[in-house]
């Protein structure tokens, strides 16, 4: 009975021991937050323009190339 006892306690001293070896490791920090992406304000008005700009460009381009196939 005692060599029965034995065996046992030996056998959970030992799953107990594995268990904290193949334990999961504690997780890194998070990495810090990302910083905001440029703000587009102040070229805003300068953009607009410009589309303006290219949109009349391209228009006239086309109405031009259009009229000479014609």
């Amino acid at each position: 009975m005692r060599t029965i006892m034995n065996k046992i306690i030996t056998v959970l001293v030992v799953l107990f021991s594995i268990q904290g070896v193949f334990a999961n490791e504690t997780p890194p920090p998070p990495s810090p937050p990302v910083p905001p992406g440029l703000p587009i304000d102040g070229g805003l008005v300068i953009l607009f323009f410009l589309a303006l700009v290219s949109g009349y460009y391209l228009s006239k381009k086309y109405i031009s190339i259009k009229k000479g196939s014609l």
